[in-house]
């Protein structure tokens, strides 16, 4: 639980004209959950079919945004034809790296670690710990990225999905002259202040300021002239990333604050509404800008800190919240209208009813509107909400969205990936069957001869000197008999090993006890005379 961050003052409980207190009552309700602690027991990868991130301390808002590129199928594509060089390591290397990254993502069972691609980033542990901006992140390593595709059958795929082209002009109105130039843009940043709707804010982006009075224009040939002046859209992206600025510089606290105003976005975006008129007269009118949301980064808390995590439709229908390594199924107001910022009236229903079952709650809701109507509603700001929005072309959609299979994996890549996935699992089973496994050493008798009469080791063998074939992984279950066997098998026609000794629990002696219970102890040395023809 993280607590409560809003809180009553005893003193507004009992004011009459809010209305809390009915007959000399006030009814409180508790709901209480119990839960078990699905960290231990929820599969991710088998519920939704997706895996989580790692947070390295506080690295969420980079999680969201890795998980979000991730789920470009094109853009993972192209990652995926990054060339690499074999001597390349993931530590060392920002494509390999990433490539490794997108691979577990796609095909790992469990969360996947980050630490690889922050160290590509020459990253310390320190920066792990620090939030950096999710935009500035964004660009630098969309540049990184840009610049290794350079030459490559993958350069300009960043700049096909992203890029966009806005037409920047200066208008005069009493004489003919005008002036434009013609700009790229990767996002946009949008407005939230005082926009209540993510169309309001394309309004405001597009909207036409007046240069006169002290302002005009000096107009080449002309002087100064008024004019008008503005932004168009030559060109819209497949893939427009919006970033709204929730963050802004109050110049009347000399501070930086969070706006948490109310803004609504939409399941679809239409930037051909109002007869085009967002869009410039050089656009290309055949293109139907009719985008369809597929991603929502949220940042919940307050300027100086917080959590980041995002709502994803990966196929276009079902939407995931992938939260660091928890990835779970949501409803789709859970993406959108919960994200939208603003106030909540707690204990209101969406539908304006009291939140109460049966007989109790209709009692509640007639006692409320018997009582005298509240002067001011109790309301909690919600500290929630989205702050960069990503929407893809609906025309798009099939080109830019299509799935991604191992036969899209660079072929050199996929069989070095495969290969790194492999000595992991088997490392894993490793670790996690080293409880039923104990190592033996065998020594011969000239290896104790050739360390007697040395003072610089206590231990009758140097047994770091010892060659690895004599050094056995054997689990803890197997019968002395059988492991003398094995000895014998390897070491068979070997004279040395005419006399043993096994480092090995003094139980070790009783010829035929299990290695199950020898393990209780502490090691020793065992001189074993009945290994026969070793």
């Amino acid at each position: 639980d993280w607590g409560f961050t809003q809180f009553m003052m005893l003193s507004e409980l009992v004011e009459p004209e809010r209305g809390l207190i009915v007959n000399d009552t006030v009814k409180i309700k508790v709901e209480i959950t119990v839960q078990r602690d699905e960290r231990y027991y929820y599969d991710s990868r088998k519920e939704t079919g997706y895996v989580g991130l790692k947070n390295q301390g506080a690295t969420c808002y980079m999680n969201s945004l890795l998980q979000y590129l991730y789920h470009l199928p094109y853009f993972r594509k192209a990652v995926y034809h990054m060339p690499t060089n074999e001597n390349d390591e993931p530590a060392s290397s920002l494509p390999l790296a990433l490539q490794s990254l997108f691979y577990k993502l796609q095909y790992s069972r469990t969360a996947v670690s980050t630490k690889d691609l922050t160290k590509s980033f020459g990253w310390s542990t320190m920066d792990a710990f620090m939030q950096h901006d999710v935009q500035e992140l964004n660009r630098v390593l969309c540049e990184k990225l840009e610049d290794k595709m350079k030459g490559t059958r993958v350069e300009r795929v960043i700049n096909e999905l992203f890029e966009g082209h806005t037409s920047n002009f200066i208008e005069c109105v009493d004489v003919d002259y005008k002036s434009s130039r013609r700009e790229s843009f990767m996002d946009l940043q949008l407005d939230v202040k005082g926009c209540p709707n993510i169309y309001d804010s394309f309004d405001r982006y597009t909207q036409v300021e007046m240069m006169d009075g002290e302002n005009q224009y000096k107009a080449e040939g002309y002087g100064l002239q008024d004019a008008r002046k503005g932004v168009l859209f030559d060109q819209l992206p497949p893939v427009l990333q919006l970033q709204l600025k929730r963050f802004e510089y109050d110049f009347a606290r000399d501070t930086m604050v969070k706006i948490n105003d109310r803004y609504e976005f939409f399941d679809e975006l239409d930037l051909d509404r109002g007869d085009g008129k967002y869009l410039s007269p050089q656009a290309d009118r055949s293109v139907r800008n009719l985008y369809k949301l597929h991603s929502v980064l949220v940042h919940s808390g307050g300027v100086h800190g917080g959590h980041y995590y995002a709502y994803i439709r990966p196929d276009g229908k079902t939407w995931l919240k992938f939260d660091d390594t928890a990835v779970t199924i949501e409803d789709g107001s859970k993406a959108l209208e919960e994200q939208f910022g603003g106030e909540d009236e707690p204990g209101v229903s969406p539908t304006g009813r009291l939140q109460g079952a049966g007989q109790e709650g209709d009692q509640q809701q007639q006692q409320a509107a018997a009582a005298p109507a509240p002067k001011q509603r109790l309301k909690f700001t919600k500290f929630s909400n989205a702050y960069m929005l990503v929407y893809v072309r609906l025309s798009d959609w099939p080109r830019y969205m299509s799935t991604v299979t191992k036969d899209g994996i660079a072929p050199y890549l996929l069989e070095r990936l495969e290969a790194e996935q492999r000595e992991k699992e088997r490392r894993q089973r490793e670790k996690q069957e080293a409880h039923l496994y104990c190592q033996v050493r065998i020594a011969t008798d000239a290896d104790i001869a050739q360390q007697v009469g040395s003072s610089q080791w206590f231990d009758l063998v140097n047994y770091d000197q010892l060659p690895p074939s004599r050094t056995f992984r054997v689990r803890k279950l197997t019968r002395f008999s059988d492991f003398k066997q094995q000895v014998s098998t390897v070491h068979r026609g070997d004279t040395r090993c005419t006399g043993a000794v096994l480092a090995a629990p003094a139980a070790a002696a009783a010829a035929g006890a299990s290695w199950g219970c020898m393990m209780g102890g502490q090691a020793a040395l065992v001189e074993v005379g009945a290994l026969g023809s070793l």
